[in-house]
């Protein structure tokens, strides 16, 4: 099996709360990340395709097609924008992380499958800052 990546940056800005709860244990629970302005991030997102080589082309799957699907599908619609209001798929949905990067999986694994029929997205890695990070395998 060949795992072939690709990554990918933008900026996005986003705020955790729940508006079920009060401002006061919306605070208590994300602290900083419950600013009523938001936040941002430099995002860098982190995108593995597995599978065996073409005999014809020796790719897993083309890496410009790759990443033309990450830009087109997901960079090109969260990069300078606000992930709580200005992103479709984000819409009504807790903008953590680990909400986040299900709902990039939902939109590319589908797509790489029909881009690259023998290829299977493998794993995604969303980094939010040098110390926080999120891996997600589709499970």
């Amino acid at each position: 099996m060949i795992y072939v990546t690709r990554k990918e940056h933008f900026n996005a800005a986003h705020r955790l709360f729940n508006p079920a709860w009060s401002e006061e244990k919306n605070q208590e629970v994300f602290g900083p990340c419950a600013n009523n302005n938001w936040h941002g991030h430099n995002f860098e997102l982190i995108v593995t395709v597995k599978g065996k080589p073409d005999p014809e082309t020796g790719f897993v799957i083309d890496l410009k097609v790759l990443g033309n699907l990450v830009k087109e599908m997901i960079v090109d619609k969260v990069d300078h924008k606000n992930l709580n209001l200005d992103v479709d798929f984000m819409q009504g949905k807790m903008a953590s992380c680990e909400i986040f990067v299900t709902e990039i999986w939902n939109i590319l694994a589908p797509a790489i499958a029909e881009a690259a029929p023998e290829a299977k997205l493998h794993y995604i890695k969303l980094v939010e800052t040098p110390k926080n990070f999120v891996e997600y395998y589709g499970e």
